[in-house]
C-alpha cells in the first residue's frame, strides 16, 4: 500500500480533490492511502509517505519540502487541480512511483 500526501496552504481545498483520487485509485485497482494537509506542519505528516504532492498554491515551497523529504516530491498539476480530476493526479502519482 503506497501512502500519498497532499499538501496546501490550509489542508482544506486539497481534502475535496483527495475523495476524487480515492475514488480513481479503486477504480485502477492501485491500493493507497490519501491525506490531505497544511504544508505549515507538513513534518508532523510525511513520516512513511511514498510521495507527497503540492497544491499549486504552495508549489514554491518545493525546495524547503524536497531538502527535507527522502521521498518524491511533486506538484499538483494547476489544471488537474483546478478540474479536481483526481483520476489524472492518481496516473501521474502511479507514473511517478513506477506502478
Amino acid at each position: 500500500m503506497k501512502k500519498i500526501v497532499l499538501l496546501c496552504a490550509s489542508g482544506m481545498s486539497t481534502s475535496l480533490l483527495v475523495s476524487k483520487m480515492e475514488q480513481a485509485a479503486k477504480d485502477l485497482n492501485f491500493d493507497c492511502t490519501i491525506e490531505a494537509h497544511s504544508v505549515s506542519g507538513f513534518k508532523d505528516h510525511t513520516d512513511g509517505a511514498d510521495i507527497v504532492l503540492l497544491g499549486p498554491q504552495v508549489r514554491f515551497q518545493m525546495n524547503k519540502i524536497k531538502s527535507q523529504l527522502d521521498c518524491p516530491v511533486e506538484t499538483i498539476d494547476i489544471t488537474s487541480y483546478g478540474r479536481m480530476d483526481g483520476k489524472a493526479v492518481i496516473e501521474n502519482v502511479m507514473k511517478s512511483l513506477g506502478v
